[in-house]
């Protein structure tokens, strides 16, 4: 591990003593001045830079890095003045349900069912507080068990039992894992309920979690804003109002609230120097434009098949396990500029905060003498985020003089932090330490020049620290096998499977006589209240999205009586939001003892069908065959069909699943590859 030393930086950085060496030939740059000043009072109080893990299962792959290249990413996430330092963690509560990447599993799977150590977020929590003590924790629903719905896609017929499952995660949390939950959401992006939020306030408050702040609603500025002024008692248990994708601006009625606003979830951007323009220009800029006082980005690492919807949009990249591999974003720095030198509960100076030519700054305080000046120049086409749309804009090189006023006017000395994204050459320069900036009477001046990010702040503290590189990138193992043989697995679901529709756990099969005490099991048996369209059959997925030919081996056990049924599959080509229409080859058998190949998960493509002989309540082993071409499959070892055309998809996944939401095992899955 290590850190940045001071860079004695050549980037034109005068004081005021003289106007810098002249640009041979170029016109003079563009001069504006700019005042810093605390004597009226300060502006909104600021609540901090986080991001979302969830929304779902974008830290899948995580969880299975081996050490020390977990602990490494964490740090470089979490862990104060080293990286990006967040000060907030937003976790799905899982709801068994599609939320974007994958499904993440519920702490309630069934109406008399409590678990608080399913999935990963309770794990990714604890490893965030464990660095920051301080970390802000959010919790937030995308869907919920269909169990709480009563059979209804909708989570608000019955508000008390949702309250109460919400309130049993908060209470969980505390109870098993030490963590204190700070803000609960209300449903990502779909509709809210002012009488399912009026009544979570009262379940927490009944079960002492006053100082639980709600955020509502997740989805746009209204109408929940135009509800909260014409609802007061709404308005008394509202205390946040959370935007997503604001495109730094804000409406009247939310300011009219007087509530604290925040750019709930935003960025979702590919994670390279466009990317980490995007991030620099929305972090300051939401606050700019539209008053809010926290941006959240979506997602925190991109720890998820890079082939599943929005690849490598996280603000690292840590998506191969099986490699120790991964990457430290643009992002990660463009975070630290204000993650580093500022805190929760600091408060922005009262500044417009637009720069005359173009770009903006921030001016932040901890109210006990520290300044935080952040300062961003992006340029319209290296700062596009993935929504909403950008209107034109332009920025150009400029001088920009600012007065310290009010209590900054005796700061003498600030230090300097200086990233430029450099899209000619791709050597960016970030979060590089410049040398110092003397302030003479209260003045200093900066030449800024397009694509840049300054701080300038009187804290010592920052630092850019680093790890020795990881190891290099490979593909997923050719030759892979798991046999789910793990008496206390450390997590809930086998390494590298990523759940897309249904929830695939570790099980102890405890009337099992011996080959088949440990397997793995799908264990969602009613649909879930969703937030995208989920498939009809559950399936997860694992492998190299380029595999072409492959051999898929694995024992399977349906235990659904009649018309339950399983398959194994291979080249299957999609996943994420978009799982209703994943294709791929399909080998199904059923509890009725016939079997199909299928070109579809849903079924439709009938490339063969027949007669088995399998029964449920009873092993057996499955293999499929993929060369050029041609499938075939084997049952118990023995060909069972043979030679069935395969035209599309050319490549794609493993998978394994069942034919609906229906209890079902796994065995000694075992793929080749090539």
């Amino acid at each position: 591990m290590g850190c940045a030393a001071l860079l004695w930086g050549t980037i034109l950085l005068g004081c005021s003593c003289g106007p810098g060496p002249p640009r041979v030939g170029a016109a003079p740059l563009l001069a504006a001045t700019y005042v810093l000043d605390d004597a009226d009072g300060l502006g909104r109080e600021f609540d901090g830079i986080g991001a979302v893990s969830g929304g779902g299962a974008t830290s899948r792959l995580l969880v299975n890095y081996q050490e020390p290249y977990r602990s490494q990413i964490l740090d470089y996430l979490f862990k104060p003045n080293f990286g990006a330092s967040l000060h907030i963690l937003k976790v799905e509560i899982g709801g068994d349900a599609q939320s974007t990447d994958g499904t993440e599993p519920s702490h309630m799977h069934y109406e008399n069912d409590e678990n608080y150590f399913r999935g990963y977020e309770w794990w990714l929590m604890k490893e965030a507080k464990k660095r920051n003590p301080k970390i802000k924790l959010i919790g937030l629903p995308w869907a919920f068990p269909g169990w709480i719905g009563k059979g209804e896609n909708w989570p608000y017929d019955y508000p008390d039992i949702t309250a109460y499952y919400i309130v049993s995660w908060i209470l969980g949390a505390k109870q098993y894992h030490d963590l204190d939950i700070d803000y609960i959401g209300i449903w990502n992006e779909r509709a809210f309920s002012s009488k399912y939020i009026k009544l979570l306030r009262y379940t927490l408050d009944k079960h002492g979690l006053e100082q639980v702040r709600i955020i509502a609603s997740d989805r746009l500025w209204e109408p929940i804003s135009f509800v909260m002024l014409i609802d007061s008692e709404l308005h008394g248990v509202v205390d946040v109002i959370g935007a997503h994708y604001p495109g730094t601006k804000t409406v009247q009625n939310a300011v009219l609230t007087g509530k604290k606003l925040w750019s709930s979830e935003d960025y979702s951007t590919f994670n390279n120097d466009v990317g980490a323009g995007c991030w620099a220009r929305i972090l300051n800029q939401n606050y700019v434009n539209g008053n809010m006082t926290a941006t959240i980005a979506w997602n925190l690492v991109a720890s998820y098949y890079e082939q599943l919807p929005f690849g490598r949009c996280g603000l690292m990249t840590a998506q191969e396990p099986w490699s120790g591999h991964y990457k430290v974003e643009s992002p990660i720095w463009i975070t630290a500029h204000t993650t580093q030198f500022t805190q929760p509960g600091w408060s922005y100076l009262q500044v417009d905060g637009h720069l005359e030519g173009g770009g903006s700054f921030v001016a932040l305080t901890d109210g006990l003498g520290n300044l935080t000046i952040i300062i961003e120049t992006m340029s319209h086409n290296h700062s596009k985020c993935i929504r909403p749309p950008l209107p034109n804009f332009s920025v150009i090189p400029q001088r920009a003089t600012f007065y310290l006023r009010g209590s900054f006017y005796m700061v003498e000395t600030l230090q300097v932090w200086h990233s430029r994204l450099d899209f000619e050459s791709g050597k960016s320069s970030l979060f590089q330490q410049l040398n110092p900036v003397k302030v003479w009477r209260g003045r200093f001046s900066l030449a800024l020049n397009v694509d840049e990010v300054y701080t300038l702040t009187t804290l010592n503290t920052g630092r850019k620290c680093s790890y020795p590189e990881p190891p290099p990138p490979q593909p997923f193992p050719s030759s892979y096998k798991d046999d789910f043989n793990i008496r206390n697995p450390p997590f809930s679901e086998a390494p590298n499977f990523a759940d897309q529709t249904g929830v695939f756990e570790y099980f102890v099969n405890a009337s099992d006589p011996g080959d088949h005490v440990f397997t793995l099991r799908q264990v969602v048996v009613q649909r879930p209240i969703t937030w995208v369209s989920d498939a009809d059959q559950t399936i997860s997925v694992i492998g190299n999205f380029k595999w072409v030919n492959l051999t898929v081996t694995c024992d399977i056990y349906i235990e659904k009586p009649r018309d339950g049924g399983v398959f194994i599959a291979g080249r299957v080509d999609n996943g994420g939001i978009y799982v209703r229409r994943t294709k791929g080859v399909f080998f199904w058998v059923f509890a009725d003892g016939t079997y199909r190949v299928t070109g579809d998960l849903a079924g439709e493509e009938i490339l063969m069908k027949g007669l088995s002989g399998v029964r449920d309540n009873a092993w057996h082993t499955l293999t499929l065959n993929i060369q050029g071409n041609s499938a075939s499959g084997l049952l118990n070892g023995y060909p069972l069909w043979e030679n069935v055309t395969i035209s599309k998809p050319k490549n794609g996944w493993a998978a394994l699943g069942t034919r609906s939401f229906e209890f079902a095992q796994f065995d000694n899955f075992h793929v080749e590859a090539s």
